[in-house]
């Protein structure tokens, strides 16, 4: 007995394991009539979690502009300075603490400490105390 739920075009190679009724409920994935209540929710879903995902939808705090204040030293003889450093990541002390002890090792200073992590908006009135040394490393 032949199943008459496929289209004549579809019969093809697909006909003899398909022979028996009872079992094209099995088959309903294939037969996009028959799934359009399972699958578009689910696509839906997905498709909209892969769009905030490409846009950056859920990383706006990690991708907000951050910058840390610090004071540096370096040996003999004894130099101090006062910068201004950019951030990637993480906007916290100990974030900035880690970068900046990382970048200032490479020409050789030594980061004493951190004195605040802040946004853009505190750019402009740390650009003078920190001359040559601003947003330097």
């Amino acid at each position: 007995m032949r199943s008459n739920w496929l289209p004549p075009a579809q019969t093809g190679n697909i006909a003899p394991l398909i022979l028996d009724n009872s079992r094209r409920n099995h088959l309903w994935i294939l037969n996009d009539a028959g799934c359009t209540g399972i699958v578009t929710p689910m696509t839906r879903i997905l498709l909209s979690g892969l769009f905030a995902l490409l846009t950056g939808f859920g990383a706006t705090a990690a991708s907000a502009e951050c910058y840390a204040d610090y004071k540096a030293k370096q040996g003999s003889p004894l130099r101090l300075h006062y910068g201004v450093a950019e951030l990637r990541g993480e906007c916290s002390v100990a974030s900035a603490r880690a970068q900046l002890n990382k970048r200032l090792a490479r020409q050789g200073w030594t980061l004493l400490n951190v004195v605040s992590v802040f946004g853009p908006e505190g750019l402009q009135s740390r650009k003078a105390d920190a001359g040559s040394y601003y947003l330097r490393f």
